[in-house]
């Protein structure tokens, strides 16, 4: 095989990585960015209204580490199409600096993640207290996507129904929010009997959509590092082909 047409083929392998690169990158940010406006989400409304911005915190780093991804990939075209020698030093580099982050990353998150979820479950807890509130008006958003997963998943409270006995502010001890029962109607609280309430909590299925989340995010991480050690060999035996034959880039 001719030792140019070694090259191309090497370029062409290294843009089909770094295509499939440019991709994961851009799932990344839809990922975090989904995190951060999607308001008809509980974790995301619970997460971005409390006290605690760890959540916040972790969606940027996302949508950082994501743009970077866009950012090298755009450079990795514009090196290997255009035959730029510096500019490919570049992009490898960045690479290298890349996939150390992103080993980082994963520690950050597993370490944290216990703390996100005692952050998610104080705040639904605190959601449950203030539900009905009528000093707490601006709050309703909260109450409606919470009412929305008790409705859908057929649950009640974090635990279970019991939970709604801290909430101050129903008419009735033995209220329930009308979501946690078959009932249709558009009140906050509903008068019925034991018997026709949910019984099961929705703490379950709320931890389940938090490790599928995670499982998704962890996925995409794996599948970048592995494209990114495909990137950094190609463009190695890119260079070494390229000096073993002495054929030059354009500078």
């Amino acid at each position: 095989m001719e030792p140019r047409e070694k090259i191309l083929i090497l370029k062409y392998f290294l843009s089909i990585f770094n295509g499939i690169f440019l991709v994961l990158g851009l799932m990344l940010m839809m990922f975090s960015v989904w995190l951060l406006i999607d308001r008809n989400n509980l974790f995301t409304v619970l997460s971005f209204t409390g006290e605690n911005h760890l959540v916040a915190y972790i969606s940027y780093m996302l949508l950082v580490v994501g743009s970077i991804i866009v950012f090298i990939s755009f450079l990795g075209f514009l090196g290997i199409f255009e035959e730029i020698r510096w500019l490919l030093i570049l992009y490898l580099g960045l690479i290298v600096l890349l996939f150390g982050i992103q080993v980082a990353m994963p520690v950050l998150i597993y370490t944290r993640k216990e703390e996100v979820q005692i952050m998610w479950n104080d705040r639904i807890d605190a959601v449950i207290s203030n539900y009905g509130n009528k000093n707490l008006t601006g709050r309703e958003h909260e109450w409606d996507i919470l009412n929305a997963v008790q409705n859908t998943l057929e649950c009640c409270g974090r635990h279970n129904s019991t939970d709604w006995k801290k909430n101050e502010n129903k008419e009735h001890t033995n209220q329930v929010p009308c979501s946690c029962t078959k009932s249709n109607k558009e009140e906050w609280f509903c008068d019925v009997s034991a018997n026709d309430v949910y019984i099961k909590g929705c703490d379950e299925y709320i931890k389940m959509w938090f490790e599928n989340n995670t499982l998704v995010l962890i996925a995409i991480n794996i599948a970048l590092l592995t494209v990114e050690v495909l990137l950094f060999t190609q463009g190695v035996l890119l260079f070494k082909n390229i000096k073993k034959n002495k054929i030059s880039l354009k500078e």
